[in-house]
């Protein structure tokens, strides 16, 4: 065994242990969402792992990934190699921003999904790093996520960082967890939040009624402790700019708005979910948009608008700014990426509307 920041790995040709004993401060915490705070691991990585038996408690077999982590205890984990059936790399052009020996930042295009799902076998991310990196991804995300230590939706353009070696992946993973990586996203959403700044927190769950939506854990908004349903969600939030006035309502409340997004946590579909639950759904959003709103009307603003996103066929959403500390250097960085030239296009329109609202 050797130590390295207080986890111990042993590497065997099966596979590596990963191992840490649990403190005090860690008691009482579920042991998937521990174990996944201080391995990179995914959550749903770990409940792999633990069906397979793959994850000890000072050596016994843990069956149970709800298990509350108990102070002394060593706590360890085995991860097999990734397997023959890795995805293929693929000659595929990426945008880097910056790549050294311990990571890579890239600006991911809409359209491109992060890693291979059903429906996305070919073509992603995760195809055209395996070319372009080479044997340098980390391992520990498993055999189709290789190196992938966050994720953005398939139609948000943006800065991701994508780790080169399992220290980086562990390093990275443990801001995230921590919530100390800077992450901004600029949107634009129908109508204007009010009031122009401020912080949404609730619980987000899957939606009882349609699967593929994500949905605010009823009356866990400014109170996550209304319910155990879910998970803690904070979006802060603040309208850059407002665009028009919207029809038949008070004045100053724009058509659209644009606004930027800063992620305490970074849940599935978070900013998406939290701006249509107040009333400011991002355009073009197929789940949560609410597009008919631009269907029934002839106010010619509200024309404009629509002919606009006529041609524009993802969420308007762009992940701005990704600010951590490196993993070896320890040097703070920040990386930005101007808007897109869809979302720039659509940005032109709004501009020629009339009363724009400066926030």
């Amino acid at each position: 065994m050797s130590e390295n920041n207080d986890i111990k790995t042993h590497a065997s040709p099966t596979g590596t242990w990963l191992a840490q004993v649990a403190n005090e401060p860690d008691m009482g915490e579920r042991m998937d969402k521990w174990i996944a705070g201080w391995t990179g691991l995914s959550r749903g990585r770990v409940l792999e792992l633990v069906a397979q038996g793959d994850v000890r408690a000072d050596g016994n077999v843990v069956s149970k990934p709800s298990l509350k982590i108990q102070p002394g205890i060593e706590y360890a984990v085995f991860v097999p190699p990734p397997r023959d059936d890795i995805p293929k790399p693929e000659n595929i052009s990426l945008d880097i921003l910056f790549e050294d020996d311990w990571l890579i930042v890239v600006n991911k295009p809409s359209g491109m999904t992060v890693h291979p799902a059903p429906g996305s076998r070919t073509g992603t991310l995760v195809h055209a790093l395996l070319y372009h990196c080479k044997d340098t991804l980390s391992g520990i995300s498993g055999v189709m996520r290789p190196g992938i230590v966050h994720r953005i939706d398939k139609d948000t353009s943006g800065v991701m960082v994508v780790a080169k070696n399992d220290h980086a992946h562990r390093y990275l993973s443990k801001q995230f967890a921590k919530h100390t990586i800077e992450r901004v996203y600029v949107c634009f959403a129908r109508g204007g939040p009010k009031p122009r700044q401020g912080t949404i927190e609730s619980r987000l769950a899957r939606s009882q009624h349609d699967r593929k939506k994500i949905a605010v854990v009823r009356g866990t908004v400014g109170n996550i402790y209304a319910s155990d349903h879910g998970r803690h969600a904070v979006t802060h939030y603040k309208q850059i700019k407002g665009y028009g006035q919207q029809p038949h309502a008070a004045l100053g409340t724009p058509q659209v708005s644009r606004i930027e997004c800063r992620l305490e946590t970074g849940r599935t579909h978070q900013i998406r979910v939290h701006l249509a639950h107040i009333g400011c759904p991002l355009l073009g959003d197929p789940l949560y948009g609410k597009q008919r709103a631009f269907l029934t009307t002839k106010n010619p603003n509200e024309l404009a608008v629509r002919e606009a996103l006529s041609g524009f066929k993802r969420q308007a959403l762009h992940a701005a700014r990704l600010g951590f500390i490196h993993p070896h250097t320890k040097e703070e960085l920040t990386f930005d990426s101007e808007l897109p030239k869809d979302m720039l296009n659509l940005e032109r329109t709004f501009l020629g509307l009339d009363k724009n609202i400066e926030a």
